[in-house]
């Protein structure tokens, strides 16, 4: 990575006034919401916390000593891509942001959400939600990551700035349907479907950083490339774990919630004992 230059500062500058008028536009659809039906409803106020978290984590993400080690190594890019995609991504996805968003839009965008949402009703079909999603997470994810792109990023701050926020969208969009507001969450089994067929090519990516023989980036020394493969080997394959075991936690405790109901239906002779 280049020094600071003045294309820098500029992306620096739109990337600030990015994460604040997201923080403004979630603002004022919240304070609606709140106004409306009481503060904490809708949006209770853990999710608007997990936003505002999820939107710090992107500033420290792009400033600071994060951005200094990411110019430094490619662990340190690396370490800047995982800080951006397993926290903030899981937090902006927490903050339940998809209706506060949509409030605090004009209305003629809010018309046109309508009509793509009635137009793409079989994008919400749970199965076709987890294959896209996986299959835009695991596009975005390795093609950043092959090395003509990589050199790309690293000539050009636009294209720099471009990753940063595909990286992040597919997360968010990601771990909406895990973490995010219940009209986007899927059902465990599908949730856990998508988090294997996410999770395995990101692992591979990993792996094939980490184990790779020889440098893959030109100007990478071997060994800064293999700690950046385990940079992200290591905590996505943790975190994808964590929120599997989560969702099949979930899974069961639902199918035990369900199991009294059903045994009240049988009649008594057919109750197993």
């Amino acid at each position: 990575m280049s020094a600071l230059t003045g294309a820098q500062r500029w992306a620096d500058l739109l990337g600030v006034l990015t994460v604040a008028g997201l923080a403004a536009a979630y603002g004022r659809g919240v304070h609606e919401l709140w106004a409306r039906r009481g503060a904490g409803a809708v949006v209770p106020r853990w999710r608007a916390a997990a936003f505002g978290l999820g939107l710090l984590t992107l500033l420290v993400a792009q400033q600071g000593p994060v951005h200094e080690a990411a110019e430094r190594s490619a662990a340190g890019h690396m370490a800047q891509h995982m800080l951006l995609m397993l926290v903030g991504g899981p937090l902006l996805a927490a903050g339940g942001a998809a209706l506060p968003l949509l409030v605090a839009a004009p209305r003629r965008i809010r018309a046109a959400v309508a009509r793509l949402r009635f137009r793409g009703r079989w994008l919400r079909r749970p199965m076709n939600t987890a294959l896209l999603t996986a299959g835009f997470y695991t596009v975005v994810l390795w093609f950043w990551h092959l090395p003509s792109p990589y050199v790309w990023v690293e000539r050009n701050v636009a294209v720099h700035g471009l990753e940063h926020l595909s990286l992040v969208a597919v997360s968010w969009v990601l771990w909406s349907t895990v973490v995010g507001a219940r009209a986007y969450r899927l059902s465990p089994p599908v949730g856990l479907l998508l988090l294997f067929a996410s999770g395995m090519p990101a692992a591979a990516l990993g792996a094939v950083l980490t184990l790779a023989a020889q440098p893959i980036y030109p100007g990478v020394p071997l060994a800064d490339q293999q700690l950046a493969g385990l940079v992200m080997w290591v905590p996505m394959d943790v975190l994808m774990l964590l929120a599997a075991v989560v969702l099949f936690l979930r899974w069961m405790s639902g199918l035990e919630r369900r199991l009294p109901a059903a045994r009240d239906l049988l009649p008594a002779e057919e109750v197993p004992t």
